[in-house]
């Protein structure tokens, strides 16, 4: 792929640009990426044939734990590694260009809170730093690094520390983000609830790994507002698979950046897709993620609203998604 039309998918800003670029990086995904390819070849797909976003079918996630998922001939500066434990298969990202994900996580962290060194930020995520190849910890490393304030960082288990640094920031008041892993927040709000003013977001990544007991999107947001005393707790919806993110301010909907768009596939039919509104399995086009797939459809339920926004509902009962079956290793 042309190195300009990296920057050309930065600097998306309307429907027409995005789908005229979607349709551009299928072409070639089909051409380049074998895995996609062959999938596309199993169920009868000709690539020159597709003309709308709503036909282009999606590689279930789950080809990332089987197959390796990387362009023809390109070799990768980095692995990313999902998270799980050591009896599950782990998905693989293989990423060919790096830069192309550390531009997309910090434009679309700027697209919705503006520049990281407005921010003193920290991170709670101490399943993730306990492993190596976590996509999250690199993009919060680098996040934190472009913030330049001094007390940005990491926090294993140590919640005192981290409340006594929260205090600080209360007093200070110097702007704050937050992100942890939903088991860590709450473990936060048992070992040291502190009532937090308006100028600390509070960010959750999701995630009890297995520490405490599943819980809604609404009862964990529920307790932490009451625990520190906020008004709204931010959400981050990112995956191992993508290179962009999309986040929530509180209010159950999350927002992608320009060159990130969620389709709703139907729950009974995998290659079509529903109306806003309603319910059914998160399609996503990633147009970052150039040398792998963009084309990827998740485990997750949702719907989709008029003003671009989407909603998780919860994730299918079954492990795996149907397409899966198509390409056995």
């Amino acid at each position: 792929m042309d190195p300009a039309f990296h920057q050309a998918i930065f600097k998306i800003k309307d429907q027409k640009t995005f789908r005229d670029a979607a349709l551009k990086v299928f072409l070639y995904q089909s051409r380049q990426t074998p895995v996609y390819g062959e999938y596309l070849q199993k169920l009868g797909i000709d690539p020159v044939q597709i003309s709308r976003l709503e036909e282009i079918p999606f590689l279930p996630v789950e080809f990332f734990k089987t197959h390796t998922v990387l362009g023809e001939g390109k070799k990768a500066e980095i692995i990313f590694e999902s998270s799980g434990t050591t009896l599950q298969t782990l998905a693989k990202h293989y990423i060919v260009d790096v830069s192309l994900y550390r531009e997309s996580f910090s434009r679309g962290f700027s697209h919705i809170y503006g520049s990281p060194e407005n921010y003193c930020i920290v991170a709670l995520l101490p399943s993730y730093l306990q492993r190596s190849g976590s996509s999250l910890v690199y993009m919060m490393d680098h996040l934190m690094g472009q913030s330049q304030h001094p007390e940005s960082g990491f926090y294993l288990d140590n919640l005192d520390e981290l409340s006594i640094l929260l205090q600080r920031r209360n007093d200070d008041g110097q702007p704050t983000l937050l992100v942890g892993v939903s088991y860590a927040l709450l473990d936060l709000a048992d070992i040291a609830p502190l009532i937090l003013k308006d100028h600390i977001i509070m960010m959750e990544t999701g995630g009890m790994k297995g520490r405490r007991r599943e819980m809604v999107r609404g009862e964990l947001h529920k307790a932490l507002k009451k625990a520190f005393g906020l008004k709204t707790i931010h959400s981050e919806y990112g995956m191992t698979e993508l290179l962009s993110q999309a986040y929530s301010s509180g209010n159950g909907l999350f927002y992608t950046p320009p060159w990130m768009k969620i389709l709703i596939r139907d729950p009974n039919d995998p290659f079509s897709t529903v109306q806003q509104g309603q319910t059914g399995g998160l399609n996503i086009i990633d147009l970052a993620n150039l040398y792998s797939c963009s084309f990827i459809a998740t485990g997750d339920l949702g719907k989709t609203y008029a003003d671009g926004g989407f909603e998780i509902l919860g994730r299918f009962d079954h492990s795996d998604i149907r397409g899966c079956n198509l390409m056995v290793p």
